[in-house]
């Protein structure tokens, strides 16, 4: 069994998303258990709908909900112990939940969540993880937001931690990790990215494969499993893929309609055509990961619809059955004692 908690008031929609989202995620995975947090009045009306959802939760009323956009500080303050996003996350601390999915406020989200769980020992700032489709498939890219800007020990954390989240995800041993730069050779970039290239090549870990630096037509080509990068950059990175998709679609729906011929020709190659639809649906790669806290929290989009909120859901299901937590205090273990003097002990969790 699964425990997966819900903030029902996150994102554009509330519950009217985020049950339904539930309900298809149920019936891909019937080994999952809600828990669930939301504003009675909102929630429970649109639950009776759902009689299976409803069996396979429980429901806790909730006095505030985290507005979109609603400053993190203020979002902290206001909602500490009453908010339905707090209370999801918190659920973890109180063994209710094995991980929290939440389509709200990403910074009060990311805020609550370093509250909440704190961060793991030695791990100086979280990140975000996305699941990023390729022509190979599928990669994940790192940081997309939660730290601007990085240095070198921190590009170094989130090469582990992305390379935990590939073998939980990935179902592989040795994932490979490329340092997002302007150039792959040696000389170019920033003194922080170089460095970090070099703290990953030296520690010769057995769960990474470090392919070296990586330029921004990579992420696409999936020349890599893993990419990492400070927010800033994946952020905008992150943008311009989903603004380049959103402008391909629009080309292809004006070419298609724009004579007679045209529309004979789509209807020719529909077939095609939706499997490229297929291929280009952001739902179907919803879900953004925490990594670096002492506990899962998935941020789904906030605009997304059913579909894609039960794909949030189906990510923080699978980092939950492959152990994704465990997976990066092992490689944190591991990289500790590449450092530590001869003779000093490193247990799990200690810092060295």
């Amino acid at each position: 069994m699964v425990r997966i908690s819900l903030d029902l008031m996150g994102g554009d929609h509330g519950p009217q998303v985020i049950i339904p989202g539930a309900a298809k995620a149920l019936e891909r995975h019937p080994d999952i258990r809600f828990v669930l947090y939301g504003l009675e009045a909102e929630c429970l009306p649109i639950l009776e709908k759902y009689p299976k959802v409803k069996a396979a939760s429980t429901f806790h009323a909730c006095e505030i909900a985290i507005a979109m956009d609603e400053k993190p500080s203020q979002a902290l303050r206001r909602g500490r112990g009453k908010a339905s996003m707090w209370q999801a996350i918190d659920a973890i601390n109180r063994n209710e939940a094995d991980v929290v999915v939440s389509a709200g406020n990403t910074g009060a989200l990311m805020a609550m969540s370093v509250f909440c769980l704190r961060t793991m020992a030695g791990i100086q700032r979280p990140a975000i993880a996305a699941i990023w489709p390729t022509l190979k498939g599928e990669s994940i890219v790192l940081d997309v937001g939660a730290t601007i800007g990085a240095d070198a020990q921190q590009l170094m954390d989130f090469a582990l931690m992305g390379g935990a989240m590939a073998r939980a995800l990935f179902e592989m041993d040795r994932p490979t990790i490329g340092l997002l730069n302007v150039g792959v050779e040696e000389m170019k970039g920033q003194e922080d990215v170089k460095e970090a290239g070099r703290l990953i090549r030296e520690a010769n870990l057995d769960g990474i494969d470090y392919f070296g630096f990586v330029e921004g037509d990579d992420i696409g080509r999936g020349t890599v499993d893993v990419v990492v990068t400070e927010g800033f950059s994946g952020n905008i990175a992150l943008k311009a893929a989903e603004g380049t998709a959103r402008q391909i679609a629009e080309y292809l729906r004006a070419a298609m309609s724009r004579t007679l011929l045209a529309k004979i020709g789509y209807i020719l190659a529909k077939g095609a055509f939706d499997r490229l639809r297929e291929k280009m649906d952001p739902r179907k790669v919803n879900g953004g990961v925490f990594l670096g806290l002492n506990g899962v929290v998935i941020k789904s989009h906030g605009g997304a619809d059913a579909e894609g909120f039960a794909a949030a859901i189906d990510v923080g299901y699978d980092m939950v059955r492959n152990g994704l937590k465990a997976k990066i205090e092992t490689d944190l273990d591991k990289y500790r004692a590449t450092r530590a003097p001869e003779g000093t002990p490193t247990g799990a969790g200690g810092e060295v």
